[in-house]
């Protein structure tokens, strides 16, 4: 079957706008977040507009600022400094490669609404699930990764009579994509889960399992082909940016789930005849960055209280 993800995006926006409603009764502020464009790139203004609709309707105060790419790190490091904003979100990609890369770390850990600086991918890659050194704040994990972990617990992949850590064990996943925002990071928070990850890129294929020592993940080369690991996989991910990159349902395991993230398809067509087919995630993405924004929000309210309440004994 073909699933439509909106109900499993609404579970979390309908847990956002009443939390939100409530801080506002009592006289908060609403989350602020900030998005920075400073490309051409059509598919970076579909997610800008998606973004400012789904805040508007959720109740979160969203402002799109339109840069010169060469201006981009002066106008979001005065964004960090300004106090009315919860979080920022830059459009990617900029220049691309290592300057994005660099560009990511300028993003203030407290306002890192996508999880993508070094403090964060460090604690994800390691499986730390909370910054003990920064007031016991859980850390943030990148949206789209995050949204595909949500969809495939939506759909009963999780086991939740094994422990944490373990409730994917003894399920094959393949990943079509190594990228260092969505595809790496996917193959490490699956694996931490338990699974072992065949990660495919143009080059080759590498399989991501969860390390002896607690907190690594190993990564090896492999010798099984595409068309095995995809025999083998109970769960086939895809987010390859080309149109004319396609599986062929032929080749998936039936009853598989299989989960599309590029904006274009990267399954054939008659999937869902074969396996539990989602061929898109935005709406449960959006709904990842609104909750990371409120989990920053509600960080900076209580370290200001934190804060008053110093100020007021001295």
């Amino acid at each position: 079957p073909k699933i439509d993800v909106t109900k499993c995006a609404m579970e979390f926006r309908d847990e956002i706008k009443a939390s939100i409603q409530a801080s506002v009764a009592a006289g908060g502020a609403r989350p602020k977040l900030v998005g920075f464009l400073a490309n051409g790139d059509e598919a970076a203004s579909m997610y800008a507009r998606w973004t400012e609709r789904a805040c508007t309707r959720d109740g979160i105060t969203y402002e799109l600022r339109r840069v010169e790419r060469v201006d981009l790190e002066e106008a979001v490091m005065e964004a960090n400094q300004d106090p009315s904003v919860n979080g920022i979100l830059v459009y990617y990609p900029v220049f691309g490669g290592p300057i994005d890369d660099y560009l990511r770390d300028v993003i203030s850990i407290e306002k890192d609404v996508e999880g993508l600086n070094h403090r964060y991918r460090y604690s994800l890659y390691h499986n730390i699930r909370v910054l003990a050194d920064w007031g016991n704040r859980k850390a943030i994990l990148p949206c789209t990764p995050l949204a595909i972990l949500k969809i495939l617990n939506f759909l009963g992949a999780y086991d939740h009579s094994k422990p944490e850590g373990d409730q994917l064990a003894g399920k094959t996943v393949v990943l079509y994509n190594r990228s260092e925002v969505v595809g790496r990071p996917l193959a490490a928070m699956l694996a931490n889960d338990g699974a072992l990850v065949y990660s495919v890129d143009v080059s080759n294929m590498l399989c991501y399992r969860k390390g002896r020592v607690n907190g690594t993940i190993k990564v090896e080369e492999t010798n099984i082909s595409q068309d095995e690991a995809l025999a083998m996989g109970e769960i086939v991910i895809a987010g390859v940016p080309s149109a004319n990159f396609s599986i062929d349902p032929k080749k998936l395991r039936k009853g598989c789930i299989a989960v599309n993230f590029s904006q274009y398809s990267n399954f054939g067509e008659g999937t869902e005849e074969v396996a539990t087919f989602v061929p898109a995630i935005g709406k449960v993405t959006i709904a990842m960055l609104e909750r990371n924004l409120l989990r920053l929000h509600s960080a900076a309210v209580a370290s200001d209280a934190a804060q008053s309440a110093r100020t007021k004994r001295y």
